[in-house]
């Protein structure tokens, strides 16, 4: 169910566009790097949420 809540959340339009800088980010992460800090692809939007509210 987490899942899905992750696929059809919209973020805050205040925060828009740090959230797109964070996902780029993390997209831009290696699986090396991704693997010495564990996450994985399907943390990357509640990651990127979290980002942006900071």
């Amino acid at each position: 169910m987490g899942f899905m809540t992750e696929l059809f959340a919209r973020p805050r339009p205040t925060e828009e566009q740090r959230y797109r800088s964070a996902m780029v980010l993390l997209g831009a992460m290696s699986g090396a790097e991704r693997a010495d800090i564990n996450i994985k692809p399907a943390d990357f939007p509640r990651i990127a949420r979290q980002m942006a509210r900071r």
